[in-house]
Order: structure tokens, then sequence, then C-alpha cells
């Protein structure tokens, strides 16, 4: 069973106004905080992923190089670099780029309902993924992205191509 995650509810301006267990947070759909990761390199090329299929929602879709949300009492400089090492196996430095929000719902039930702190990296090192979040993935230029997720927008997750319009 997964232990107990509790992540922080935020009010319309981001201001952390409780914390509650993930699960029931995408559940209810309450707002909350989260991140999204671009890891580029030196090529300028964008590191995309497809989510395990054993993922609780949009499994097997492509999407940011890494997400999730901070813990309870835990920094985003923080959180961000535990998530990005735990799903990707990937150790950089992290800026922050801009933030926006975005609800979503899932054929599962569980809806989104997300602020979502946008950071990139740079990385050309060699990573080992975790296969319980990660099945694949591939560097590409963002204009070849945004090319496949017009022919092929439902392999993409909804936040990633809520992204991508921003880039």
């Amino acid at each position: 069973m997964e232990p107990l995650i509790l992540i922080p509810l935020v009010d319309n301006d981001d201001q952390i106004i409780g914390h509650e267990e993930k699960l029931k947070v995408h559940q209810l759909g309450l707002l909350h905080r989260a991140f999204s990761i671009l890891i580029y390199n030196s090529e300028g090329k964008m590191l995309i992923h497809k989510r395990a299929l054993g993922k609780y929602h949009s499994p097997g879709l492509w999407t940011n190089t890494c997400c999730g949300h901070p813990n309870k009492d835990e920094s985003m400089e923080s959180a961000t670099k535990r998530r990005l090492n735990e799903e990707m196996g990937i150790v950089c430095d992290l800026n922050y780029k801009f933030t926006f929000s975005y609800t979503a719902s899932f054929d599962n039930g569980l809806i989104e309902n997300e602020i979502d702190h946008v950071y990139t990296g740079k990385f050309d090192n060699d990573f080992i993924i975790n296969q319980e979040e990660v099945c694949e993935y591939e560097w590409l230029d963002t204009e070849d992205i945004k090319e496949r997720v017009s022919k092929n927008p439902s392999e993409f997750t909804f936040w990633f191509k809520e992204i991508l319009k921003y880039i």
C-alpha cells in the first residue's frame, strides 16, 4: 500500500490553506500546488517521457520530463530536486520559469486542479529511469514535440499540452 502523502492545498493566489492526502485531493478536485520540470540537453532538445502504465491517471501518455507535488512542509526547491531524481535519476540545477493553473478531469473520475510551477534545467549525463514512473523516454526538439502533439493530441498529458502553449 502506498504511504499517506500529504500535499499543499492552496487558494487562487497560491497561498497554502491546508494539506490533504494526495489521492483524496485528486478524487475531490481540490486546488493544490504542483510543479512540472523541463530538462534540456546542450543541443537544446527536451527530455520527454511516457508515463508508466501503472500510473493512477494518464498512464501511457507522453509528458514533460518530470512532475509532482511538494509534500507537506517541503520547499519547492527540495521537492523539484527530489522528484526529478526519484522519477528520472537526474540531479541538476533547476530554474523557475512560470506558473499557470489548469483543471482536467480523467476517465477514471480523478480531477487535476493545480497551480503548476514550471522549472527548467540542463542535463547531458547518463541517467536511470524509475520504471514504476516511466516506460519510455526521448530527447526531441520543442518544435518536433509540438508537431507530434498537433497530430496526436490524445497521446500527451493535458498539462504538458498546456505548458507547450507557453514555450
